[in-house]
């Protein structure tokens, strides 16, 4: 028998028989965490999939079919300049309202055109956490110095998680800067400020369809909630505008699409969601029948798609099952991780990582979460280990990170996240105890 090629199916046959050895002999339990994963999955889908996904994908796609990789390389790839890299990797997150899951299509496709391993990485880290709402949200309920914590630790975090990277794989990334240093410099079919204002265009719609809720209704983010459908238009209308003069698709099929849309609008303003379907139903249409290049761009867009999603599905399906939606339970307790977080012990901080690390967190939810456990006797610092290690991976988000680095490279990552949150929080917590 060949050992090698048999430890596969033993590991999985030993995985299943540990998973049912342990549940819990509570029916009332494991039916509620099933009910649990169907409900966040389900959650999942409504408020996530459609608003933040879909515009993801198609930035996505945009990025490896529009942007050159002469481009990426140039600022983010292996041969780029460390610092102009890393700087811009580490504060991607401010103009990016995204989640762990969310920023995986983006960084996917950043990577796969050319973008050295430490940039790449640096970005996965800081798109959802150097998240400028979600820091002001922290300092605001949670107080100042956990927010200017979660700042400063999310920009340096993914300077020092893109560095370590490249360091361990500092062979790979060695042969990659050989390779692109013979590859010639490709034609460009616009110029760089074009696409900018392109992909800027995109990422405002991205941003303002899932502005959330502040907490008190009054001041600019409460304006700006309350105009965010209208920001969402305004900005979907210069993007077509921008289809037209500069990516060349018919012009009176855009303006068919952008009418529908808009009277859809009219006729359902109590459920936005409807005419944001129907204008990315248009868009899909449009671009899968009018020029070549469009059919590339949706052609990339699907792939991802395609390559996402499911892994996604299936982690969230986990995520619930395990730890269940934020204020309910899954097949373990509250009242474990409760009691495990308190004070702010080295076990405390690294088991606040760990939960944080696998528990999905949408944009934002975090904060509440984290104000629900601070209340029943979170430490400081496993609160800042959490808000470290949490809103930048996910169960899902590991899933799809191994389909596009490996595994290595993937627990490489998910561990200096972890044991650097781990450390952040024991620091913080001594500190401000």
């Amino acid at each position: 028998m060949n050992l090698k090629s048999e430890w596969k199916p033993f590991a999985l046959i030993t995985g299943i028989f540990l998973i049912f050895f342990f549940l819990p002999e509570n029916a009332a339990r494991l039916e509620n965490a099933l009910s649990e994963a169907v409900y966040l999955a389900g959650w999942y889908a409504r408020e996530h999939v459609l608003l933040c996904l879909v515009p993801a994908f198609f930035i996505a796609g945009a990025i490896s079919v529009f942007v050159s990789q002469a481009s990426v390389m140039k600022y983010l790839g292996a041969r780029a300049n460390k610092i102009l890299a890393y700087g811009v990797a580490s504060v991607s997150g401010s103009v990016l309202a995204v989640c762990s899951c969310t920023v995986l299509p983006l960084f996917s496709g950043i990577y796969k055109m050319g973008a050295g391993l430490g940039p790449a990485t640096a970005f996965l880290y800081s798109g959802p956490a150097v998240n400028v709402l979600a820091i002001i949200l922290t300092a605001r309920i949670l107080g100042p110095e956990l927010g200017i914590a979660r700042a400063v630790g999310a920009v340096l975090f993914s300077i020092i998680i893109g560095l370590i990277m490249h360091f361990v794989f500092l062979k790979e990334e060695q042969g990659k800067a050989n390779t692109q240093m013979q590859m010639p410099e490709p034609e460009t079919s616009r110029p760089l400020w074009q696409n900018a204002i392109y992909f800027a265009a995109m990422i405002a719609i991205l941003v303002f369809a899932n502005w959330g809720r502040p907490e008190k209704a009054s001041g600019l983010w409460q304006i700006l909630y309350d105009s965010k459908w209208t920001l969402t238009g305004i900005f979907a209308l210069f993007f077509s505008l921008i289809l037209v003069l500069w990516f060349h698709l018919c012009w009176w099929k855009i303006a068919f699409g952008a009418a529908i849309t808009a009277v859809t609008g009219f006729l359902f303003a109590d459920n936005p969601m409807i005419p944001f379907i129907i204008g990315a139903t248009c868009l899909t249409l449009i671009t899968a029948k009018d020029t070549e290049e469009s059919r590339h761009w949706l052609e990339a867009s699907w792939d991802f798609a395609k390559q996402i999603t499911p892994l996604l599905f299936w982690g969230v399906l986990a995520a619930g099952l395990l730890l269940g939606r934020p204020g309910h339970e899954g097949l373990i307790p509250s009242s474990w991780i409760n009691n495990l977080v308190g004070g702010n012990s080295f076990a405390a901080n690294l088991f606040a990582s760990v939960v944080g690390a696998f528990m999905y967190f949408a944009t934002l939810t975090e904060v509440p979460i984290l104000e629900g456990l601070i209340g029943n006797g979170m430490g400081k610092g496993p609160a800042l280990a959490l808000l470290l290690s949490g809103p930048a991976l996910s169960l899902p988000n590991m899933l799809v990170i191994r389909s596009v680095l490996g595994t290595k490279k993937t627990i490489v990552f998910v561990v200096l996240v972890i044991v650097m949150a781990t450390l952040s929080g024991l620091i913080f917590g001594t500190v401000f105890s």
